[in-house]
């Protein structure tokens, strides 16, 4: 699985819809607490923009509903991982991407034979409560080592100042959210990250 270097998460179609067309090629839809009608709609809007576009959409959690709307890629945590039928996805014929955050959390990421690991916060990061500290860009080498050669998606903290320090420590993907959300320009944005990338795609 080749992931491009660029790893866009949002919470909303409207938000695939607004960004996917500057030229994004990997987007997770990630909703939390959404009511399954709402959801459904939401994956079918994104999936169109994503094929009309030549985007990849990763779906987070809601593994069942990605499987009946023909998803080509789902997103687990830990937590979501141990009620997930690991199964199913595979029937399914759809990729798996799993988060770690630990050695704990990495060896049974790996147990369940993912298709892309990802490790986080690299850095402090205003997206959610952590209980873990910032895992630093050396943490980043180190899993490289131990899931190679699995893909490895960098989280947490990033902007494009930060991004030579994660290629060059051995991620292959570097997942973005607030700092293109919170963005005054978030299109201006997404097309400077894209730039910022273009070295590792």
């Amino acid at each position: 699985m080749t992931l491009d270097p660029f790893y866009l998460i949002v919470d909303s179609a409207d938000w695939i819809d607004r960004l996917v067309p500057v030229g994004v090629k990997l987007v997770q839809l990630r909703m939390k607490n959404t009511p399954d009608d709402r959801l459904r709609d939401e994956i079918r809007r994104a999936k169109a923009t994503c094929a009309e576009h030549g985007c990849q959409l990763i779906v987070n959690d809601y593994w069942q509903i990605a499987i009946e709307e023909g998803c080509d890629y789902v997103h687990l945590g830990q937590e979501d991982l141990v009620t997930a039928d690991v199964g199913a996805i595979r029937a399914a014929g759809m990729k798996l991407g799993l988060s770690t955050h630990d050695d704990a959390e990495l060896d049974i990421a790996l147990a369940a034979r993912p298709d892309y690991v990802a490790l986080g916060p690299v850095w402090p990061t205003i997206l959610k409560k952590m209980k873990w500290a910032p895992q630093g860009v050396e943490r980043l080498r180190d899993w490289k080592t131990r899931i190679a050669p699995l893909p490895l998606v960098a989280i947490g903290g990033l902007n494009p100042d930060r991004l030579q320090a994660v290629f060059e420590n051995g991620a292959d993907s570097a997942a973005v959210v607030t700092d293109i959300t919170l963005n005054a320009d978030p299109e201006a944005r997404t097309r400077e990250w894209i730039e910022r990338t273009a070295r590792w795609r």
